[in-house]
């Protein structure tokens, strides 16, 4: 089965008009999330009828993290409580150490750390394991998860961010995640398929740099992250549509 994803949202943090970035990929009919915002089961709901791919936290195999701003990442306690309490199992999650290292204490801990498990009873103490199960990702070598062999790369950003290149069945998806325009991460990527690359003010890419990009470039890239007033029609890099399902 070929590689392929649903765009989940495409929208950035300031966003009034769609989701907050987010891809569910999928090959060999396993789902890897790719970040994780809040509403993320109505954000498959909702993608499902749009794109006709059925989606749900139950064809989730894994989630991909990029890194721990809320608008990619508020939705990891609704989906790891689900996975618990719902379904059973652990979440397994894929991620950087340097983005994991805050995820509990700076991030989950709040929310999820006191949990009571009986009507009347005291609050028990609970862990990252106990509703996780964590993956390393490594900028040294690619990791293996089901069909999918994942590479991770720094960017340039606020806090610990990677980029990631997702191979299965003979093809490459590049994701750029959040970050200011770096040309050595950009030919990183450009060993991929095809690129989803974000576009946003402040420390992002401006939409400027990537247009000037050689047309080749630009052909096989594909635009995420951006801002509300950004001029879709204008752009000369085709944007991700939510809800739409594309084969790489």
């Amino acid at each position: 089965m070929s590689l392929s994803f649903v765009t989940l949202g495409v929208g950035d943090a300031f966003s009034a008009l769609y989701y907050s970035s987010c891809l569910a990929v999928e090959a060999e009919g396993q789902v890897l999330l790719v970040d994780c915002p809040h509403p993320i089961r109505k954000m498959m709901r909702e993608a499902s009828l749009s794109s006709g791919v059925t989606l749900d936290a139950d064809r989730v195999s894994g989630l991909v993290l990029t890194h721990l701003h809320a608008d990619h990442s508020s939705g990891v306690e609704g989906l790891g409580y689900f996975s618990f309490f719902v379904l059973k199992r652990k979440l397994r999650l894929l991620a950087h150490p340097d983005v994991t290292r805050r995820l509990w204490d700076g991030h989950l801990a709040a929310g999820m750390e006191d949990l009571i498990r009986t009507p009347g009873g005291e609050p028990e103490r609970h862990g990252l394991d106990d509703y996780f199960e964590p993956l390393p990702l490594s900028t040294e070598a690619a990791v293996r998860f089901g069909p999918f062999s994942i590479e991770c790369r720094r960017t340039y950003h606020h806090v610990p961010t990677t980029a990631l290149r997702i191979r299965a069945g003979g093809r490459c998806l590049g994701y750029s995640a959040d970050t200011a325009y770096d040309e050595g991460l950009i030919a990183w990527l450009g060993e991929a398929d095809l690129v989803v690359h974000e576009t946003n003010h402040g420390v992002h890419t401006p939409y400027a740099k990537l247009a000037a990009l050689p047309e080749a470039v630009r052909a096989k890239m594909r635009l995420i992250h951006y801002p509300d007033g950004f001029d879709l029609a204008a752009s000369n890099i085709e944007p991700l549509t939510q809800g739409r399902r594309y084969t790489v």
